[in-house]
């Protein structure tokens, strides 16, 4: 019989250890093919991408451990009507974004810094400020509590999304404050109509915010450390919080565009009572505002869906040539975990 042991197939010091444990054993020989197969697992993992490998690693984690702590939020508002998905120039203050008889418009702000001069924010984009808004929503829905204590979660959160809490001009938590900055400076208005009426609410989310400042007197940079949402969209929320998993989230974290496919079927797959049809130029109108060819958009999003059905493969759901076909499906489908048992406020999150 072949010297098994001497197979290179196994290179990783825990399983080559495995494997010396067993040697001698009855067992070693299906001992040494499972090693062998994990091993395999492990390089064809290692070999892919990074996104490849976060998604390929949600899906199989989604599904094997329901753990109450993966739970999020995002009010579903932001999950149906995002934010651009690219930068702006400065000198463009507003954005809407339609959805259906729906529409969210955002109008950028400004902040003082502590001359009382005020400073331009741009409009918030990207991945990074749908990150913050279920950031800040899982917060309030966990803690109870409207007002948020940055300093003590926000760089775990960066970290937990897969992004160095490095700083920095470039840095990804330089650039994820950037983004708090413009959230915490904008307005949102969404509108809603129909035949012979039209509502309009305010839905800001934030109210009040403290900051402070780099010590870097030539950036300027405020940032804030605390903040409270508004009244309004705490008590919206606390009825309209919609769940997520943030193993998902932080599989789609690089994207805006698949962040907002990932949110947007969460809430229409589990409501539907029927099989629905969206047609691609509905589906345009709502994601594709920065295409000018709609065949660009087909390509693209179709791509974004088929990511998603990468973490979650039971969704039903199926692209045709007219459109996107959707059918009613449970939460399970999302691998939701149960609620967690709120934290006091002031005490450190898990």
């Amino acid at each position: 019989m072949a010297d098994v042991s001497a197979d290179a197939a196994i290179r990783d010091p825990d399983l080559l250890a495995q494997l010396d444990q067993a040697r001698g054993t009855a067992g070693y020989i299906f001992k040494h093919k499972e090693l062998q197969a994990r091993q395999a697992e492990r390089d064809r993992l290692a070999a892919m991408p990074a996104a490849n490998r976060r998604r390929a690693l949600a899906q199989r984690s989604l599904h094997d451990n329901a753990d109450p702590n993966d739970l999020r939020h995002i009010h579903s508002v932001l999950a149906i009507c995002g934010l651009p998905y690219k930068p702006l120039p400065i000198t463009v203050r507003s954005y809407e974004r339609k959805q259906g008889s729906m529409a969210l418009d955002v109008i950028a702000g400004s902040l003082r810094d502590d001359t009382g001069t005020p400073i331009l924010q741009p409009l918030p984009y990207g991945p990074k400020a749908r990150l913050i808004l279920m950031h800040l929503c899982s917060q309030a829905v966990y803690t109870r509590s409207p007002t948020i204590d940055l300093n003590d979660t926000f760089t775990a959160f960066v970290r937990e999304m897969g992004y160095p809490d490095n700083g920095g001009p470039r840095g990804s938590l330089t650039a994820f404050k950037q983004q708090l900055n413009a959230l915490a400076a904008c307005s949102m208005t969404l509108s809603a109509w129909g035949p012979g009426r039209v509502r309009t609410e305010k839905i800001t989310p934030i109210r009040s915010f403290e900051l402070w400042l780099s010590p870097n007197m030539h950036q300027r940079a405020l940032w804030p450390s605390s903040l409270t949402l508004s009244s309004d969209f705490y008590e919206s929320l606390k009825i309209h919080a919609l769940p997520l998993n943030i193993r998902a989230v932080r599989a789609f974290a690089s994207s805006a565009r698949t962040l907002d496919a990932y949110y947007w079927l969460s809430y229409r797959i589990t409501r539907i009572k029927q099989r629905t049809v969206i047609s691609w130029e509905a589906l345009a109108t709502q994601f594709g505002t920065d295409y000018g060819k709609l065949r660009f958009f087909r390509r693209d999003f179709a791509n974004d869906l088929r990511v998603v059905m990468e973490v979650f493969p039971k969704l039903p759901l199926e692209l045709t040539e007219t459109g996107l076909v959707l059918n009613p499906a449970d939460p399970d489908v999302l691998a939701l975990p149960e609620p967690r048992a709120a934290r006091k406020v002031g005490s450190r999150p898990r």
